[in-house]
């Protein structure tokens, strides 16, 4: 174990769904703890523009374009970064949608598109990268779930279910992956302000009722959340597997 066990120094850490939002800010977490990094999205700009600003700050950083909903483009991703970029010893699955709507007028194609991205596309990928993990007998898979894996609200019964699984995920995947050498666990934030949830952070009867709800009095900011990830990645973690670290200002220790 090196000297300091929080250190990534040395290792290529996968991210996806990390040009903008959460997965932005944990690019730049575990680049900062010295990590090479490799931003993943759909919109070559917006990777581009990602590690454009990693670089220009002295990071290490690179990038790869894939749909991780896609078998293919998944496997030829994680070839193209195991040969030209190094193995890769961390995983974070972050990519993720939201659709909204009342249960009974949920469409099906809608409740389809977000399992698919968020309880299918990290089995695609983690797959695809346990595999070398498992040869090499190391490796850390950080899945990125929600306070909404154990609680309910309307209007967003597909992504609850997502979010569920990805707890069981995560467990599942430590049973047959922790024999291997793998630590897999999960980090479930709460309510953190991003680009996506804007819309919300400006309603004033949300905001007030996220504070209310929420012991810290406050939404999240997106760089709290780096703390946890490079913990989960890093040899400091080397005996934690399967777990779920709720990363939330104690929403759901209270009533």
């Amino acid at each position: 174990m090196p000297t300091n066990p929080f250190t990534l120094e040395g290792r290529v850490v996968l991210i996806t769904g990390s040009s903008q939002g959460i997965g932005r800010a944990l690019a730049s977490a575990c680049a900062e703890a010295g990590a090479h990094v490799v931003i993943n999205a759909r919109s070559a700009d917006k990777v581009d523009v990602a590690v454009r600003e990693l670089q220009a700050v002295g990071f290490k950083a690179s990038g790869q374009v894939a749909d991780v909903t896609d078998p293919d483009a998944v496997a030829a991703m994680v070839d193209s970064i195991e040969t030209e970029v190094g193995p890769i010893a961390g995983l974070v699955n972050n990519a993720g949608i939201q659709r909204r709507a009342p249960f009974l007028e949920f469409d099906l194609g809608d409740y389809r598109d977000v399992m698919e991205m968020n309880l299918v596309a990290p089995f695609i990928v983690s797959q695809a990268v346990a595999k070398p993990m498992a040869e090499r007998g190391a490796g850390r898979i950080v899945n990125i779930g929600s306070v909404q894996s154990q609680l309910g609200r309307p209007t967003i019964v597909p992504y609850t279910a997502s979010k569920g699984g990805v707890v069981l995920l995560t467990r599942g995947m430590c049973a047959d992956l922790g024999p291997l050498g793998l630590q897999i666990n999960s980090i479930a934030p709460g309510y953190f302000a991003t680009e996506l949830t804007q819309a919300l952070v400006d309603d004033d009867e949300f905001s007030a009722w996220v504070s209310n709800r929420t012991p810290a009095g406050r939404w999240g900011e997106v760089s709290e959340l780096g703390g946890a990830t490079v913990f989960l990645l890093s040899d400091a973690a080397s005996f934690i597997n399967g777990q779920t670290l709720f990363v939330d200002g104690g929403m759901t220790s209270v009533v």
